[in-house]
């Protein structure tokens, strides 16, 4: 069995699990997301096509669309990120200020 960085529960949250691995988030052809243990944010950067790659940056690029994941395109996504915060992400909102929110502060 392979060790993941993170972990899903429900139909739409991604637990990041690893503080050493960043998590890039792609959802179909909306904007790519990055979560790292100082928190979330757009991800501007070159998304690693192989997954040796993305482990040489010390990241993992998780599909939302694929069927390990979540097996289609989410338009709202919770992420408990590493810095005890769960965000959401709500893609209807894309390119707005309410695009990244705070949902819950502390989370444990």
């Amino acid at each position: 069995m392979i060790e993941k960085n993170y972990i899903t529960s429900g139909r739409n949250t991604i637990i990041h699990k690893v503080r050493k691995i960043d998590l890039i988030i792609t959802n179909g052809s909306h904007t790519t997301i990055i979560v790292s243990h100082r928190g979330i944010g757009v991800y501007k950067g070159v998304v690693p096509r192989k997954k040796s790659d993305a482990k040489k940056a010390y990241q993992e690029v998780i599909d939302v669309g694929s069927i390990d994941v979540f097996g289609e395109e989410k338009k709202l996504l919770f992420i408990q990120a590493l810095d005890n915060k769960e965000y959401k992400i709500d893609y209807t909102k894309e390119g707005t200020s309410n695009f990244i929110k705070i949902h819950q502060e502390n989370y444990f």
